[in-house]
């Protein structure tokens, strides 16, 4: 008999004291309830409690965290649609507050996150966008941080992963930017050819026998272009006398001459 209740003692101590023990793992916290209220923090390694009058509501992890925003539509402030995700890094730092003032911490982060970062998009014209992503970034830390504040949480870092525009404005920017290319392009041609004239003048005027190299340069030209268009089946050569495409020009020379001696 003695023997029965003492082995019924044996196993009530032994069922207390495996209930009133809880080990916390290192980087966690836990909060104890007594009777329903909040009674007190748990910090890692072995920890005590009253069985049937305390009970462990929350046990969760102090480390910084991710949470991944999946793309979202957002509206620039010239009308431009445009997918938008991010990624954030968070920890909980005072878990008495992220459990008792918050429902659901992660989706209620989710949901601000989406709302903040539509509204600093929507700040923004496209063309800036993409050079203001650092700015961006800063402006949700700051909006995230101070509204997360009252939950416990610490908002480390946002990193805004992609901007992508619908197809249609891709094809625009790409031809916006052909186009920027093909005008500096001729602009570069043409201050070549002003290069290269003015070049050519001093270099004729050096010579003091202007007429005669400008007669050899365009006859140079003359065949070339000749040789040109007879690379082509589809085309008909014209043979014109060089002599008769110059004469205008030796013309001009030689009333330029004339005009400077009169002035002499």
């Amino acid at each position: 008999m003695v023997s029965s209740i003492l082995a019924i003692l044996s196993f009530l101590i032994a069922g207390y004291t495996v209930g009133s023990v809880r080990i916390i793992k290192e980087g966690n916290a836990a909060l104890v309830e007594r009777l329903g209220k909040y009674s007190r923090r748990l910090e890692p390694g072995v920890n005590m409690i009253v069985p049937l009058v305390e009970s462990v509501v929350l046990e969760d992890s102090l480390r910084e965290q991710t949470l991944d925003i999946k793309p979202q539509r957002a509206i620039t402030k010239d009308s431009v649609n445009l997918e938008v995700d991010a990624i954030i890094y968070w920890r909980i730092y005072d878990l008495e507050r992220t459990y008792y003032a918050v429902e659901d911490v992660e989706f209620a982060m989710q949901e601000l996150v989406i709302t903040t970062l539509r509204s600093e998009v929507g700040k923004m014209d496209f063309q800036s966008l993409f050079s203001s992503r650092d700015e961006i970034n800063r402006a949700l830390l700051k909006e995230l941080d101070q509204a997360t504040e009252p939950w416990g949480l610490k908002v480390n870092r946002v990193e805004i992963q992609k901007l992508d525009p619908p197809q249609n404005v891709l094809d625009a920017m790409q031809k916006e930017r052909a186009a920027i290319y093909e005008k500096n392009a001729k602009i570069s041609e043409a201050q070549a050819d002003v290069e290269s004239m003015r070049l050519l003048s001093e270099a004729i005027a050096a010579t003091g026998n202007g007429k005669e190299v400008l007669h050899y340069l365009l006859a140079q030209r003359y065949v070339a272009a000749n040789q040109k268009i007879g690379e082509s089946d589809n085309s008909k050569v014209l043979f014109m006398d060089p002599k008769a495409l110059t004469e205008g020009l030796v013309d001009l020379m030689n009333d330029g001459d004339i005009s400077r001696a009169n002035k002499e």
